[in-house]
């Protein structure tokens, strides 16, 4: 049985599915995370009010690409 996290459920709206498309994206390329891992990182970490802006920039653009 596929997990339902995973798999949007055939009844989804749009905005559910742009929603776990924007967690999936976010997950995976480490939007939102402010440590990095043995000086490897180029910038310094963003404030809390630039990653929720970036993660609402990322929720719009997974719902204009849901809505096409």
């Amino acid at each position: 049985m596929p997990d339902e996290k995973e798999t949007p459920r055939p009844g989804s709206s749009k905005e559910e599915v742009a929603l776990e498309l924007m967690k999936f994206i976010a997950t995976t390329a480490g939007v939102g995370k402010t440590a990095t891992g043995a000086g490897f990182g180029g910038k310094s970490p963003k404030g809390p009010e630039e990653q929720v802006d970036a993660l609402l920039q990322l929720y719009e653009r997974c719902r204009g690409v849901v809505e096409k």
